[in-house]
């Protein structure tokens, strides 16, 4: 295949060969706009290396899908698969994986996540336009969306039908836009395919573990890839399914995977010492959208609609343009926002308020979710309380950034928590749990397992709220004992 075709080059998987509509997606300003967004928000911060951006996953999560295709059976011939002629119903079901696997992150917001959770917090835009007032139903459906990468990267992909266009590409070679997209949320009419997107094992986790691992230089995310990939099966999951787990001798190497994106996430996402810059620059995003000083998603929509290349330029380096801009422009009038885009920018790290209350700490979900609760409710109070203390003894000038997770961190879902969800009745078809396969081809969840590790790690949580604050904030709320020096 790398003789017959394009390649590129990656750090990982070295030559990974693509196709003839796959280098056109790749080379759209859609696609091109990725090498600009970092894989990992502010984690270079502290992590130097942390410099790869969101580009070379998307390509490396292609290259997992096309392996794991490979090794469950289900990857048509080489020629078939660079035939753009070839259309069959397994060539093309091939080719949407790849091209989803690919398309995964189109979506992504400047900094990653760290910027769309201002979006998501800010909420729909309400300004009146001219433009929304000339087409109000074109406006209530743009406002239907969320504020997600997963709905912005939807849209791209169907509603770009010029030139340059993904929708163009897409069509030009017969794919289908809106089976792609429900791929890519995992609700296509494929289990598999919605596995191999979107699950405990997919592909998109099979890159980023390894790739973050090493350009941050953190051993944490370390499996044995290969062994796994080995030891992918497929199994009737009933009702005309193909589901696909792991046969039992594999069951320990997905344990270790599942082990390593666990210390992974705690360790490297959940790290405080880039967590902060993370909020940092959540909070900044979320007060230049509430008074309209970066695009709205309702504007990045239009622009993608309309093929605005501005929408091309929204990046990294176009938030960080934007803080120094404000910043020169003496446009952020909020004291305590225009210190923190300025530590923001300068790399300058707030203050991290030490109290019993803020300890990180394991809880167990069947008694957890309760706990947990309490603890949120607790620290939110004390939040609240150290507010009011500023605002009546401060200058007006301090400020507290409160991160308390709204996900949390698992090794994997307990069975009580999947039956829930989905019911007795359907294990074998409920789509992210690890599902391993006994020699007879008998599919069961992982977590199920007697002799599963998983069994008992699976109520686990890993709780990390973390609180920071600016110093006069902190030397205030010390003066009073509120928090430990």
């Amino acid at each position: 295949m790398i003789k017959s075709s394009r390649v590129i080059y990656d750090v990982l998987y070295g030559f990974v060969p693509i196709t003839e509509w796959e280098e056109k997606i790749i080379n759209s300003p859609f696609f091109q706009r990725l090498r600009w967004i970092k894989q990992l928000g502010f984690a270079n911060y502290i992590f130097p290396g942390a410099e790869h951006n969101r580009f070379a996953h998307a390509i490396g999560v292609m290259h997992s899908m096309e392996q794991m295709l490979q090794a469950l059976g289900l990857a048509v011939p080489t020629a078939e698969l660079l035939d753009p002629r070839a259309k069959g119903p397994e060539a093309m079901l091939h080719k949407s994986l790849r091209i989803a696997a690919l398309l995964h992150d189109i979506g992504t917001f400047p900094f990653s996540h760290a910027i769309e959770h201002a979006y998501l917090r800010h909420g729909n835009d309400t300004r009146t336009r001219a433009d929304q007032k000339a087409n109000a139903a074109s406006a209530r459906a743009l406002k239907a969306l969320p504020n997600s990468h997963e709905h912005l990267g939807s849209f791209i992909i169907k509603n770009t039908p010029y030139e340059g266009g993904l929708t163009r590409i897409l069509e030009e070679y017969d794919f289908d836009v809106q089976m792609i997209s429900k791929i890519i949320k995992g609700d296509s009419p494929y289990l598999i395919a919605n596995q191999l997107m979107h699950s405990d094992l997919d592909a998109d986790r099979m890159d980023y573990l390894l790739r973050d691992g090493h350009y941050t230089g953190i051993k944490y995310g370390q499996f044995d890839r290969e062994y796994v990939l080995a030891n992918l099966v497929t199994f009737d999951a009933g009702a005309g399914q193909l589901g696909f787990g792991v046969r039992e001798s594999a069951q320990h190497a997905v344990e270790d995977f599942l082990i390593a994106r666990f210390s992974w996430y705690s360790q490297v996402i959940k790290n405080q010492g880039s967590a902060k810059f993370d909020i940092m620059s959540t909070h900044v995003a979320q007060a230049f959208l509430d008074e309209d000083l970066i695009h709205q998603f309702q504007d990045l929509l239009q622009m993608v609609r309309e093929g605005d290349e501005r929408f091309f330029w929204w990046n990294d380096i176009y938030f960080i343009s934007r803080c120094q801009e404000l910043r020169e422009l003496d446009l952020i009038k909020d004291p305590r926002v225009a210190e923190l885009t300025a530590m923001l920018l300068y790399r300058r790290p707030p203050r991290t308020l030490r109290h019993p209350l803020f300890e990180h700490r394991l809880l167990k979900t069947d008694a957890g979710e309760r706990e947990k609760e309490r603890l949120i409710a607790r620290i939110r109070g004390l939040v609240a309380q150290f507010e009011r203390v500023l605002e009546k003894h401060g200058t007006g000038n301090e400020w507290i950034l409160a991160d308390i997770p709204e996900k949390d961190v698992v090794f994997t879902r307990t069975v009580q928590h999947i039956v829930k969800r989905r019911g007795r009745g359907s294990l074998s078809r409920e789509r992210d749990p690890i599902k391993v396969v006994s020699r007879t081809g008998k599919p069961s969840l992982l977590v199920e397992r007697e002799n599963s590790l998983m069994k008992h790690l699976a109520p686990f949580i890993n709780f990390v709220p973390s609180v920071y604050a600016n110093d006069s904030a902190l030397e205030l709320l010390k003066a009073r004992g509120l928090v430990e020096a």
